[in-house]
């Protein structure tokens, strides 16, 4: 193995001992890592320079002598951006190192059938607000992840039928700064924007690393939100729900996401065959029952549905029934095939959860028969409207603990 590969192993192996089991000291992540004291020294101190640890003050490890300084977890200097797309709004937020989230700006929007480039060109002002402000908190941003309402392959957003957008390539229409990058990188990163035919949307330089930015389906980001920020569960199927239907099943803390990133595509499964039109060409789509149009109906937003609710009005209550007897019966052919042990609702579904889990759990229940004993637990998202956002920017955090030394260029 290559000197500069082992020690970005060795850098990745500490950084993740002080993450898990932190505050430790230089002797004990010499124990715990079996890496020589003089090793450990240097890669905690250059971890220092980096701002992702600091020092916690001295402490005795039971050894005889001088008591070690411990090392803890920093979010003061190192940050992560998620971005998000919606079909009514665009959202920004800055999370540190130690997932506490430093700020999060949401815009009202209007994104039904629109042109990419507006959408992004305003997506990219409201993130130079948000990484303005994380650089006068002292923040560097280290990377950057989208969440986009439909399938990704490769940073190629294949159909998101709500925005109206198909084969659109977003990571290159972004065009985020590579400030830290060679020439190389900077004239591979124009060239991908030139082939895509559109005209790239550039950040001016905010010091990201070449590579750190991606894209992957709100579904999927919800899910790795809710494991991350949320229930913290490793094993889940979590739908969200918005004007369209998605899930993100994860197993063993990972998301599973199918041979072309295609997976949990539930809001297209067909709960009944003859109903009405979908989007997406065929007809009687969950979505078209539990999507967030068919919810609120007349109703101007989900707060106002909710107070409806409450008080009992029976379009309202009769308008989530409908919805949760559609989604058991999407769900009842998910547990079928998937077989997880709960079921996450989030998005909308978390403020109508009281009025969707009843209708859901009894169809679940009388569909699932005698293959399961009982249906898997029904619960509402631990974060709600927030999980995907969340997800963009922990999917980033994971890659600067999986690979300190080339996402923070050490």
């Amino acid at each position: 193995m290559r000197h500069d590969s082992m020690r970005a192993r060795n850098l990745a192996v500490v950084l993740g001992e002080i993450r898990d089991a932190g505050p430790l000291t230089r002797a004990a992540l010499a124990e715990r890592t079996g890496l020589t004291k003089t090793t450990v020294s240097k890669l905690v101190s250059d971890l220092l320079d980096a701002g992702v640890v600091a020092e916690n003050g001295a402490v005795r490890d039971g050894e005889r002598g001088r008591p070690g300084v411990a090392v803890r977890l920093s979010g003061h200097r190192v940050a992560t951006l998620g971005l998000e797309i919606n079909v009514d709004y665009l959202a920004v937020c800055v999370v540190d190192l130690t997932l506490s989230v430093r700020l999060r700006r949401t815009k009202a929007a209007g994104n039904r059938d629109s042109r990419p480039e507006r959408i992004l060109a305003e997506l990219r002002s409201l993130a130079e607000s948000a990484l303005m402000e994380a650089e006068a908190a002292g923040l560097r941003v280290a990377g950057a992840a989208l969440a986009v309402p439909g399938p990704v392959e490769h940073g190629l957003l294949r159909n998101a039928p709500h925005l109206g957008w198909r084969d659109v390539r977003v990571t290159d229409l972004l065009d985020l700064p590579l400030e830290a990058a060679g020439p190389e990188a900077r004239n591979f990163q124009a060239g991908n924007s030139e082939a895509a035919g559109f005209e790239a949307v550039g950040f001016e330089a905010v010091g990201f690393e070449a590579g750190n930015f991606e894209a992957d389906n709100e579904a999927n980001l919800a899910a790795l939100g809710e494991l991350w920020f949320g229930s913290g569960a490793r094993d889940f199927l979590y739908v969200s729900g918005e004007i369209g239907i998605g899930a993100g099943l994860v197993v063993d803390g990972s998301v599973f996401r199918g041979t072309y990133g295609l997976a949990g595509e539930l809001g297209h499964v067909v709960v009944a065959p003859d109903g009405p039109a979908c989007r997406c060409g065929g007809r009687g789509c969950l979505e078209v029952y539990a999507g967030q149009d068919a919810l609120l109906g007349e109703v101007g937003s989900i707060p106002e549905l909710v107070a409806r609710l409450e008080a009992g009005d029976p379009a309202a209550l009769g308008a989530c029934d409908t919805a949760g007897r559609a989604l058991g019966l999407a769900l009842t052919s998910a547990v079928h095939l998937l077989d997880p042990g709960m079921v996450v609702l989030g998005g909308v579904f978390a403020p109508l959860f009281p009025w969707l889990e009843g209708p859901a759990r009894e169809t679940l229940s009388a569909r699932l028969g005698q293959m399961r004993r009982t249906p898997p637990r029904l619960a509402v998202s631990a974060i709600g409207a927030d999980a995907a956002i969340l997800g963009a920017a922990g999917l980033v955090i994971q890659r600067v603990f999986a690979d300190p030394a080339r996402a923070l260029g050490l």
